[in-house]
């Protein structure tokens, strides 16, 4: 047993054949076969042989450093993920180097964006070599600095020219879209705008593609940030997943984004959660409209399409038998809807709180038309800056985290019961909030994909 080195449960590995100066493995016995992070995966044939390009992004959490590799393939094998998903993924032969000890292992090539460590040292590896002690890290070779990894990786860091970001959306000439790419290239950066309609995508597990406008490949972008209208919300959620899967930094996830607009499952959220809300009433028979009136404490009260937006599709019925009438008269056409709480003593006043990566950077106070009860500025209603209650900005923060949105325009009432949530908004406008409070919100989104991808000017 004395001729067994130790392993840690995490160590540092060196690849001098795929040019990775250092990487962090977890040391894992129960997984048969090591993998490292991948993407851009190509089988090409070279000579009379397959071989395997693709780039690995080494250091966690830092996507600006990007390694070419290539290696011979060795096999195509079905592997099940830590999430019980089976994949197909490439396998190929390298040499590692941990702390001078230098012996040929195999690796699966997998996309490890979502894990801790961008390499998983597996059993074969270790076996007849090291023993592992669970309870230590770093036993072969010590641990390595920040300072130490960015002097390795120096040659791989090339001079900054600024992000490549894409602008997913369908009008390029809306005050918002304007407004982003304004902001995006005064920081240096090249901002192109993609209409959601023109893109489309290749499904493969081995040369996934995006593609625009009738057969031209997108260059590798940084980041995406989108501007996804409701009408076209399914295909551009499926666009932004495909985006993911190939490295790129969505500001607003598919799945937040496609949450966020259920606006049944959004209410149900809100309630799992402790987010208030004005009690809401959902039903499908026509025989339960009267005790679905009384629920919400009766007249006057909200009728809301389940896919309203920008204040269309709310309804404000004032007595009990208009609610039941304008209620049966949607469940006859088959269209789903909410019925909410009418809050009389918000007085057609509304909040909106604009959240970026978890602080409230602005907020507008608006006030609906006169006889009108939407406050939303699309339905006529008047803005004004307003100073937000510390309960206010919390609730505000709280709402946006539970679909773990990045950019999040949040809509409070203040009642007698204190705020209640009205809505989550993941593509709120930015004309209103901007020209009402003079903030700069289209920077601070920018900056938000600078944090988020560790950019340094």
């Amino acid at each position: 047993m004395s001729d067994f080195k130790i392993l840690g449960s995490e160590e540092w590995c060196q690849f001098d054949d795929l040019r990775i100066p250092a990487i962090k493995a977890r040391v894992d016995s129960g997984a048969k076969t090591s993998s490292i992070q991948a993407s851009k995966i190509k089988i090409f044939t070279k000579g009379l042989e397959e071989w395997v390009r693709f780039e690995v992004n080494p250091v966690q959490d830092n996507r600006s450093i990007s390694i070419l590799c290539q290696a011979k393939l060795v096999d195509v094998r079905h592997v099940k993920s830590s999430q019980g998903i089976s994949e197909e993924r490439p396998v190929i032969k390298a040499n590692v180097n941990i702390s001078g000890n230098i012996f040929e292992i195999e690796l699966t090539l997998a996309n490890r964006d979502t894990m801790e460590y961008r390499m998983l040292l597996g059993r074969e590896a270790i076996n007849g070599r090291y023993l592992v002690d669970p309870s230590q890290s770093f036993v072969q070779g010590g641990d390595i600095t920040d300072e130490e990894l960015q002097e390795k990786y120096e040659p791989f860091t090339t001079e900054k020219k600024g992000l490549r970001i894409g602008l997913l959306a369908s009008n390029p000439n809306l005050y918002s879209n304007k407004r982003i790419i304004e902001a995006g290239e005064m920081r240096g950066h090249k901002v192109v705008f993609l209409n959601v309609e023109h893109v489309y995508m290749k499904l493969d597990a081995a040369t996934p593609e995006i593609r625009y406008r009738g057969g031209n490949m997108l260059d590798k972008f940084d980041a995406v940030i989108p501007r996804i209208k409701p009408a076209v919300t399914f295909y551009g959620c499926a666009l932004l997943r495909q985006f993911d899967t190939l490295g790129v930094y969505c500001l607003n996830s598919a799945d937040s984004i496609g949450r966020s607009r259920d606006k049944l499952f959004a209410s149900q959220l809100f309630s799992k959660n402790d987010i208030h809300i004005p009690t809401t009433g959902f039903a499908k028979s026509p025989m339960d409209t009267k005790d679905l009136i009384r629920m919400v404490s009766g007249a006057p009260l909200i009728i809301k399409l389940l896919e309203s937006t920008q204040g269309k599709g709310v309804v404000l019925a004032e007595t009990n038998k208009a609610a039941e009438s304008v209620i049966n008269a949607f469940k006859s056409v088959q269209t789903n809807i909410l019925v909410q709480e009418f809050i009389k003593e918000a007085n057609g006043h509304d909040i909106r709180c604009f959240v970026v990566n978890g602080k409230v950077v602005a907020s507008m106070q608006r006030t609906a038309q006169k006889g009108e009860f939407r406050a939303n500025i699309h339905q006529g209603g008047a803005a004004a800056k307003v100073k937000i209650t510390p309960e206010e900005r919390k609730l505000a923060i709280k709402s946006a985290k539970v679909f773990n949105l990045d950019v999040a325009g949040v809509d409070l009432i203040r009642s007698n019961k204190g705020p209640l949530l009205l809505e989550v908004n993941s593509s709120p406008g930015l004309q209103g909030i901007e020209n009402t409070t003079g903030k700069d919100i289209a920077n601070v989104m920018i900056e938000t994909i600078e944090k988020k991808l560790k950019y340094k000017q």
